[in-house]
């Protein structure tokens, strides 16, 4: 088995002659996004249910974020929204007749259904799948496990849309194995709870898979131990270099619905609130066998409490390498405005760690639906040959997010206020919009 090695660069890491590139694959925040309030246990979707969204903006907002990453020297990419309304959902409900005909029948019957076939959560491509690279796996190739999500029904209903998507943009089959979602008896929320650490000298890496058990403060917990040990099977990885490690209670009660609200790795980093986990001891003692090398930067609830961080989504942000080796932290603006959060964390940049940088986005539209900077990208690590593998369209540049944002400016509606969601003519406009977007990026009708 391969396993991962020493930064080169940043952008890459050597293993043998091979060299490994992470691409950040971001979600562009579909034209239907909306405040429904549809998430049980995410704090501020429930917070901002009933508003007015600017889906506009947020998506603007989104290809902002994107350009700031490539701006740093990071390999960027995207996924497209899904296909809304989800009319042909709506049918396995019973409703018939034309698009607008079901559309029509079904709020009339239940407000909530169309709701549901309106979530533009596809966003969160964090939860797209769970990746293991190359360095990992036994055959050697990166494998994509599709996630079912299928524990709120807006989100049950994408991973068909999601595994095409991933087919599609990872379809060669010398270097990518994309699995289908596991049973939706076994809910699985994809790289949301799942980390990756690896040693800086090149000899090993760790695959750490976080889940939840029962209700915690009257909140599911979302991803079960059953489905992540089915995904790591799948891939292929030693059980030696793997582990799973149980989310804290307090973490899901306080509303961190997925583990990266409150922890979030990177190279040999692992940096978490000092409540994450159920076992921190135990988690450390595991890293310190496997990953002697490996660095774990707590953050201590005296300075700033569990309430913050998920309010502030300190955690979820983008820890990532930049191209002089040093790391960065992307993070939401909401981090910087909270006092205690950015007075400890300039403590943390200037005591000479791993993190020497704070790079501050502006993705307060999408957030309030309840996803900071790292919800919205899904990481894929790769050799050379099989980033030019990847189907082109779903990799970017400046002058495809110029592409982007004219569709954007052009065809996404600037306001849905929660009435709107039955409006006919924003149905027809929301199709249009996605529409003119795929032809944009040079995705036929019927391929996307």
């Amino acid at each position: 088995m391969r396993r991962a090695s020493t930064d080169d660069g940043g952008r890459s890491r050597v293993i043998g002659s091979d060299a490994v590139i992470e691409v950040n694959f971001d979600g562009i925040i579909g034209p239907t996004h909306n405040y429904a309030g549809l998430s049980i246990g995410n704090l501020a979707s429930a917070n901002n249910a009933g508003n007015i969204s600017a889906p506009r903006l947020a998506a603007l907002q989104g290809v902002a974020k994107m350009r700031r990453a490539m701006a740093l020297g990071l390999h960027q990419g995207l996924f497209l929204p899904h296909i809304r309304p989800n009319v042909e959902w709506l049918r396995t409900l019973g409703f018939v007749g034309a698009d607008a005909e079901v559309l029509a029948s079904a709020w009339a019957s239940d407000r909530a259904l169309v709701a549901n076939a309106m979530s533009a959560s596809a966003m969160w491509t964090a939860n797209a799948g769970t990746v293991s690279p190359g360095s990992d796996t036994a055959d050697g190739l990166c494998h994509i496990s599709v996630a079912n999500l299928s524990t709120m029904p807006h989100r049950a209903s994408e991973a068909e849309q999601t595994e095409r998507q991933l087919r599609l943009a990872f379809a060669d089959p010398r270097f990518f194995r994309v699995h289908p979602a596991v049973p939706a008896a076994f809910g699985d929320e994809g790289a949301a709870n799942f980390m990756r650490l690896a040693s800086p000298s090149g000899h090993s890496a760790v695959e750490m898979f976080v889940y939840g058990e029962g209700n915690a403060g009257g909140f599911p917990s979302r991803q079960r131990r059953a489905a992540s040990e089915a995904v790591a099977r799948r891939h292929g990885l030693d059980p030696a270099c793997t582990l799973m490690v149980r989310q804290s209670d307090a973490a899901i009660a306080a509303g961190a619905f997925h583990n990266d609200v409150v922890a979030v790795a990177n190279g040999h980093v692992l940096f978490a609130h000092e409540h994450a986990f159920a076992d921190a001891l135990a988690l450390r003692s595991a890293l310190r066998t496997l990953l002697p090398d490996a660095l774990v930067i707590e953050v201590p609830a005296d300075r700033v409490s569990l309430d913050t961080a998920i309010r502030t989504y300190l955690f979820n942000s983008q820890l990532v390498t930049l191209p002089d080796g040093g790391m960065a932290l992307i993070l939401p603006a909401e981090a910087r405005d909270h006092n205690a959060v950015w007075t400890w964390l300039g403590e943390l940049v200037v005591s000479g760690g791993p993190i020497q940088q704070l790079e501050v986005v502006d993705v307060r539209e999408s957030m309030r639906n309840g996803g900071g900077p790292a919800c919205l990208r899904l990481r894929v690590q790769v050799g050379p040959e099989a980033l030019a593998a990847i189907d082109p369209r779903f990799l970017v540049d400046e002058a495809i997010c110029d592409r982007i944002e004219a569709v954007i400016a052009r065809e996404w509606p600037v306001a849905i206020a929660p009435d709107d969601l039955g409006d006919p003519q924003l149905w027809e406009r929301c199709a249009a919009a996605r529409a003119a977007l795929t032809a944009a990026l040079g995705f036929a009708a019927d391929e996307i």
